[in-house]
């Protein structure tokens, strides 16, 4: 029975192509951030998507909300784009960061991973802080090309013990 229950949540919280939803991920950042929608449109607008605020609000909506929408991976993308730029700074040299047509949890783990400046190290002390159990090696291989053969895909489990992890990190040192 509790296992039925166990199989019946992770079935509710997974999409169907077993990936968080942008607008959890969105969610999270945000309150990683202690940001308001006014800062999410401007991290938007670094990214180069131009969203309202109403918009926003709809996106930061859960799925048992009336008026829910699913934010676009690719709205996401480039606000995580747009985060790089403002924690770390635009190189005009380096090329543009662009914006995956299509997004996964490594490739929200990578970009979260530049933009707060954390090293493999730091992910690993996040979530040991967490209580989740996760080895270097598993951590590095999310990190590598999905063509590579020790690539390892990112899981939700994985992603929201990790959200949680960097929001406690963030919240203790400011």
């Amino acid at each position: 029975m509790a296992c039925k229950r166990l199989l019946e949540y992770r079935f509710a919280i997974e999409t169907t192509e077993g990936l968080m939803l942008s607008n959890d991920i969105l969610r999270s950042v945000r309150y990683i951030l202690k940001a308001n929608n006014t800062d999410l449109a401007r991290i938007l607008a670094l990214g180069n998507v131009d969203a309202t605020l109403e918009q926003i609000a709809i996106w930061l909506r859960k799925e048992e909300e009336e008026g829910f929408q699913r934010c676009p991976d690719i709205v996401l993308s480039s606000f995580l784009n747009g985060l790089i730029y403002e924690k770390r700074g635009k190189d005009e040299a380096a090329p543009a960061l662009t914006a995956e047509r299509r997004i996964n949890n490594n490739i929200v783990l990578k970009k979260l991973r530049i933009a707060f400046s954390l090293k493999t190290d730091d992910i690993l002390a996040i979530l040991t802080g967490q209580l989740f159990r996760v080895s270097m090696p598993e951590i590095t291989a999310m990190m590598r090309a999905p063509d590579h053969k020790n690539f390892r895909e990112c899981g939700d489990q994985f992603m929201r013990y990790f959200l949680r992890g960097l929001a406690a990190r963030e919240h203790a040192a400011k």
